[in-house]
């Protein structure tokens, strides 16, 4: 089986009739039902959408098979994954988050610098958090000044290790499932 993408999470019961409340991560909310049966973070239950509706921040979704509330309670919390091959494909300077986690983390000149461990977002922008082979993890700016070179194919990152963020420590401490875009304007440091 492929790499499984995050694409939604299940919250608290809504009603009961066995709906639930449901944040989705995709640019389109209502994508999860194009995707087929979404399957748990194990792959080994599936979720079959019957319907879903706007609601204030959120969706409001029935699965097959769940008609009570007692049933929809039981899925609060489970993380929906679609196979990443039935996601859309990305545009130039897109990626999804799973296609970066992992990847080597190599400085300009080539040399070995760690590992991508998550991509963040706290409200000013994506950040790459690097694991470095040695001393605390670094959280960087994703943007095309700090990360010149993705590349998929051959499993690396290249980083241009900025001289100063902005009064943080070279290596600040450290800090889920989703798309991020390399930013291309802007202050990079």
């Amino acid at each position: 089986m492929s790499a499984l993408i995050c694409v939604a999470r299940i919250g608290a019961a809504h009603g009961v009739r066995g709906a639930v409340k449901l944040w989705t991560f995709t640019e389109d909310p209502f994508a999860v039902k194009r995707y087929g049966p979404l399957l748990s973070k194990d792959g080994k239950r599936q979720f079959e959408l019957a319907q879903i509706r706007e609601a204030r921040d959120h969706l409001v979704a029935t699965f097959k098979g769940v008609a009570t509330r007692d049933e929809a309670e039981r899925l609060n919390g489970i993380e929906l994954y679609v196979a990443r091959e039935k996601l859309p494909a990305t545009d130039e300077d897109e990626y999804y988050h799973a296609d970066l986690i992992g990847l080597a983390a190599v400085t300009t000149d080539g040399g070995a610098l760690g590992r991508v461990l998550a991509i963040h977002n706290f409200g000013a922008g994506d950040i790459i958090e690097i694991a470095p082979l040695k001393g605390a993890t670094m959280l960087l700016p994703f943007s095309n000044a700090v990360v010149p070179e993705v590349d998929l194919k051959g499993g690396r990152v290249v980083i241009a290790l900025p001289q100063e963020i902005e009064g943080e420590d070279r290596n600040p401490p450290s800090a889920s499932p989703g798309l991020v875009r390399k930013a291309h304007g802007g202050r990079d440091p």
